[in-house]
């Protein structure tokens, strides 16, 4: 069920596209336009490389804004955690450095090969255990951008769906989340958006 749509101030002051749909008992899920970089959220989400040392996109604006505190806790990670990389689908947490977040959650979607080799699976897991590993933290809002959708080719119609329906699974499960925002880059992935959100909520 369509909450509202509309534009307001908010999420770090930024004048927002919006639009908020329920999801679960207590939960919402809010689609913005905006950079997540400057979003208001206990954890932000960031699209990450398997290195977790950076990059292009969502990553490296996440990096570049938040500082060296975060790169110095993936290093950290890499030393002892994941010494050959994070797998796809997989995620990991850090501080959030100079963000206006908590934490960074940092995941890795999968490469868009036609869709044959498992992506939306991948691309599923890359949702649900970030959503977990917040959950464990105690948090109550999450910021995630379009995972994959940018260098890693994977079709914006198709990822919209994996990750409503999978924040949507979630959230029939676990209600210690609040609200997640989906802050999308364009007003034209938001419109791709908007129309799945209205096919499962």
């Amino acid at each position: 069920m369509r909450v509202k749509l509309g534009i307001r101030i908010g999420l770090g002051g930024l004048g927002l596209v919006f639009s908020e749909f329920k999801a679960g008992s207590v939960a919402v899920v809010e689609l913005v336009i905006g950079d997540i970089s400057c979003v208001e959220a206990d954890v932000i989400v960031n699209a990450a490389n398997s290195s977790l040392l950076g990059g292009l996109g969502v990553d490296g604006a996440i990096h570049s804004r938040g500082g060296s505190e975060i790169l110095e806790q993936c290093k950290k990670l890499r030393a002892t955690v994941w010494p050959d990389g994070l797998p796809t689908g997989c995620a990991a947490i850090t501080s959030a450095g100079n963000l206006k977040a908590k934490y960074v959650i940092h995941t890795v979607g999968p490469i868009w090969r036609g869709g044959l080799q498992g992506e939306a699976e991948l691309l599923k897991m890359a949702y649900w255990n970030s959503l977990k590993l917040a959950a464990s933290h105690a948090i109550k809002t999450v910021a995630f951008p379009s995972i994959s959708t940018g260098a890693y080719g994977y079709p914006v119609k198709e990822a919209s769906c994996v990750a409503l329906k999978t924040i949507k699974k979630f959230f029939e499960k676990e209600t210690s989340i609040e609200k997640v925002y989906m802050v999308l880059f364009s007003e034209q992935n938001f419109n791709i958006y908007l129309d799945a959100a209205k096919q499962f909520f």
